[in-house]
């Protein structure tokens, strides 16, 4: 077997029992055989993965709450509503809107985002609102 034949590190490789496995050492320059480690199952490998790179069950709509917090006389804010209003009557989301002038922790949060959109609790967009973005965060 040459060298250029040789499994690289890092590479996965099938084995008999279909479970991957990764090559941890070529053994290129100990002239050992390659070391293979098995790699964990599937939920235990995903555990550190990012949530965006993740694939779960999809969540109901209905279940989400979208917060807009925004101010008045911000056309952004009416912009931001509009299409949050379209997309949650389309989808049977439930939204609410915020007034940052009125919140103190708002205003020092959020004050130069404005307006700032919220998918239950956790930040989802700030000044525009994408709408198939929107629709995929609440499931659809």
């Amino acid at each position: 077997m040459t060298a250029h034949s040789l499994p690289q590190p890092g590479r996965f490789l099938p084995d008999v029992n279909k479970t991957p496995t990764m090559v941890v050492d070529s053994g290129i320059h100990s002239g050992r055989a390659p070391e293979r480690r098995r790699l964990p199952e599937a939920p235990a490998r995903m555990a550190g993965m990012s949530p965006l790179l993740r694939r779960g069950a999809r969540k109901n709509p209905a279940d989400s709450v979208v917060t807009l917090i925004g101010k008045p006389g911000c056309h952004l804010c009416d912009d931001a509503e509009a299409v949050i209003a379209e997309i949650c009557g389309e989808l049977g989301a439930r939204w609410e809107k915020k007034d940052i002038t009125e919140d103190e922790e708002l205003y020092r949060k959020y004050w130069e985002q404005i307006p700032v959109i919220l998918v239950d609790g956790a930040q989802h967009d700030f000044w525009r609102v994408n709408p198939d973005r929107l629709r995929k965060a609440l499931g659809a």
